[in-house]
C-alpha cells in the first residue's frame, strides 16, 4: 500500500446557530453534505489499499497523521503482542475538553486474506505475503474501510464541536481484529492506564442485514463467543486390507464429528443459540494405509460463560467416550486442546445501549433505528469490558447494503453479499454519512454538558 495523506475537508461548524436541537442537526447534515466527497475519496482509498493483520503499516500511519492534523494527541504504534517480534500498529487519539467522562470509539484497521470480486472500479488489487511466505490476494471484506472512514469523520466533528460537550474522547485505531490479537495487544500494553480511563466505549459495525441509511441496535449479547479447537483422534494404524488389526483414527474421529452435532440438538437450549462446525478435517497418506492419527478443527461458537464451558465439556466428553468405546487404550485416548485466546461474547450493556438508541433516534430520526439481532460471528470488541476499570460498552449495525438491492434480496428469503465474502460491495453513500452522524451524535449524547 501506498502512503497518500488525503486531507479531510470537513468543515463542520464550531457552534450551531439557534437553540434548538432540530437546527443544530439540520446544520450537520448541510455540514456532511458538502464534504461527502471527500469522505468517499478516503473510503475508497482504503478500499483499494487493504492490508493484513499486523500488517497494517500504511493504514496505520494515514490515522495516525489525519488524526494529528485535526489536533489530537496522537500515539502511534500502540501494542504488545504475545510475540514480542510483531510489531504493532495501533493508534491512539485523545482529545481533551474540560472535565467530564471519558468516552472510547474504536476502529479496526485490517483486512482479509481474499481476492476480490465486486467489479467495482476501486476494487483491490493488492497481493502480499504472509509470514510463512506465501502471497495471499488482500481485500476489505469485512468493512474496516467503512469503519476507519466514519471514525475519521467522527474525530473532525467531535473536534469542531467541542463547544457542545465537555470531557475527554478517547479515539482507538485496533490492529489485527480479524486474528483476533489487536484488542488484547492494545490493552496488554496499558490502554487504560496509559490513557484516561474509560466510562464507555463505543464501536460500530457494518451489515449486508439492513440497507444503508439506517442502524440497528440490540441490548446485551450481540456477537457471540469463539473458541477453536484442535482434536488428535491416535488410533493404531495399518494395512487397509487388514482393518481388523488396526484401530481406525478416521472411522473414530468420523463418529465424533457426527455426535458433536448431539450437543447442539440435545444438549442446549434450543432457545440459546449454539454452533459447533468442524472445518477441518485431515488423515491419512495413501488408499491402503490406515493411518495412526487423525485431526479435526473446531470453531466454537457461544453466547455466554456458563453456556461455553457447558459446550466444551462435552465435547470433551463425547470425544472421550467414542474413542474409549472404540477400543482405544487410555494411554491412546485422544488430545483435546482448546486455544487459549479465547474470544468472550460481546455483550452490549443494556443502560449504554438505550441511551446510544435513543441519541441514534435523536440523530437519524426513529425511522432510520432498527430492532436488531445478534449473530454467531464473533470479534475481539468484547476484552473492552473486561479489562478493569470494565467500563460498559456498545456496539451498533450501520446498514451498508444497496437499499435497492437489499428489497429484492429480502423479498426473495435472501440478504445481499455480506462481510467475509469476496463479493461484499457497501454503499459509501449514504453509509458513511450515516455512521458518523450516528456515531457523533452518540458521543454527544454522553459528553453533554
Amino acid at each position: 500500500m501506498k502512503s497518500l495523506a488525503i486531507p479531510l475537508y470537513l468543515a463542520f461548524i464550531s457552534t450551531f446557530p439557534g437553540g434548538s436541537s432540530l437546527h443544530a442537526q439540520s446544520a450537520l447534515d448541510q455540514s456532511i453534505s458538502k464534504q461527502m466527497d471527500s469522505l468517499t475519496a478516503t473510503y475508497k482509498h482504503f478500499h483499494e489499499n487493504p492490508e493484513l493483520s499486523t500488517q497494517e503499516k500504511e493504514t496505520s500511519a494515514l490515522i495516525a497523521s489525519e488524526l494529528r492534523s485535526i489536533g489530537y494527541e496522537v500515539t502511534d504504534h500502540f501494542g504488545q503482542y504475545a510475540k514480542p517480534d510483531l510489531v504493532s500498529y495501533g493508534v491512539v487519539g485523545v482529545l481533551h475538553n474540560g472535565s467530564g467522562p471519558a468516552v472510547y470509539v474504536r476502529t479496526e484497521l485490517d483486512a482479509l486474506p481474499l481476492e476480490e470480486k465486486t467489479g467495482l472500479p476501486y476494487a483491490s488489487h493488492v497481493k502480499t505475503k504472509r509470514a510463512d511466505g506465501s502471497e495471499v490476494n488482500v481485500m476489505h471484506a469485512c468493512g474496516h474501510d467503512i469503519h476507519m472512514t466514519v471514525f475519521l469523520g467522527t474525530a473532525r466533528a467531535l473536534f469542531q464541536l467541542k463547544d457542545q460537550w465537555k470531557g475527554t474522547v478517547v479515539l482507538i485505531a485496533q490492529p489485527a481484529e480479524e486474528i483476533v490479537s489487536g484488542a488484547n495487544a492494545m490493552l496488554r500494553a496499558g490502554l487504560y492506564t496509559q490513557f484516561p480511563k474509560p466510562d464507555y466505549v463505543l464501536a460500530l459495525h457494518d451489515t449486508n442485514a439492513i440497507p444503508a441509511g439506517k442502524v440497528a441496535w440490540h441490548e446485551g449479547t450481540l456477537l457471540a463467543g469463539a473458541d477453536s479447537v484442535d482434536i488428535t483422534v491416535r488410533g493404531y494404524g495399518g494395512h487397509g486390507a487388514a482393518p481388523q488389526q488396526t484401530k481406525d483414527p478416521i472411522l473414530i474421529a468420523s463418529e465424533i464429528v457426527v455426535a458433536l452435532q448431539t450437543i447442539v440438538s440435545r444438549e442446549m437450549d434450543p432457545q440459546l443459540p449454539t454452533v459447533i462446525t468442524v472445518g477441518s478435517f485431515h488423515a491419512g497418506t495413501k488408499h491402503n494405509i490406515i493411518p495412526d492419527d487423525a485431526h479435526l478443527q473446531l470453531t466454537v461458537r457461544t453466547m455466554n460463560p456458563a453456556q461455553r464451558e457447558k459446550v466444551l465439556a462435552a465435547i470433551v466428553r463425547i470425544t472421550n467416550g467414542i474413542a474409549a468405546a472404540a477400543g482405544v487404550p487410555a494411554e491412546r485416548a485422544p488430545i483435546i486442546q482448546v486455544d487459549p485466546d479465547h474470544v468472550p461474547a460481546t455483550i452490549n450493556n443494556p443502560e449504554l445501549t438505550r441511551r446510544v438508541a435513543l441519541s441514534l433516534e435523536r440523530s437519524l430520526g426513529k425511522e432510520n433505528v432498527w430492532p436488531g439481532q445478534p449473530i454467531m460471528a464473533s470479534e475481539d470488541f468484547s476484552l473492552f469490558a473486561l479489562e478493569d476499570p470494565k467500563p460498559p460498552i456498545s456496539m451498533f449495525w450501520l446498514g451498508a447494503s444497496d437499499p435497492a438491492k437489499w428489497k429484492e434480496a429480502t423479498e426473495n428469503g435472501k440478504l445481499p453479499p455480506g462481510p467475509h465474502s469476496s463479493e461484499f460491495a457497501p454503499l459509501p453513500e449514504p453509509a458513511i454519512r450515516t455512521g458518523v452522524k450516528g456515531m457523533t451524535g452518540a458521543v454527544l449524547d454522553l459528553l453533554k454538558k
